[in-house]
């Protein structure tokens, strides 16, 4: 029964990670006319800080379901995948978007949320001993 059950919990982590991937790829794509306007100075940045935090928190737990332990390699890995995918999202906005430009500040807050998730997943594993 527990097999079960851990089989879902990785599969249901597996389902979130690549849903965030592609609603991170979307929101950063598309335009959007009828949101109103946030009044809060670098919003923007908070909210690609946290998407590059919790793409790099779901797919590293992903990895610790699936290995059965925390590979801080294999986290540091996702890190970069985090960062490049940010780039790529990036350039995909300047090149294919008339409403979105290419930003190098975007690009330093996905790095700081991703680099935040691996901190925090660093703290959890000394924390607990995983």
């Amino acid at each position: 029964m527990a097999t079960n059950s851990s089989s879902v919990l990785k599969n249901t982590t597996l389902s979130l990670a690549i849903g965030w991937t592609f609603l991170v790829l979307v929101l950063c794509l598309v335009k959007f006319n009828k949101l109103p306007a946030v009044q809060v100075s670098g919003a923007d940045k908070y909210v690609h800080f946290a998407f590059h935090f919790t793409f790099t928190f779901l797919w590293s737990f992903y990895n610790r379901l699936r290995f059965g332990q925390w590979f801080l390699k294999s986290s540091f890995i996702i890190v970069c995948l985090s960062i490049g995918y940010g780039i790529l999202i990036e350039i995909l906005q300047e090149t294919f978007t008339q409403t979105r430009k290419a930003d190098i500040m975007d690009v330093a807050a996905n790095s700081a949320g991703a680099i935040s998730a691996f901190l925090v997943l660093v703290l959890w594993k000394l924390k607990s001993k995983v």
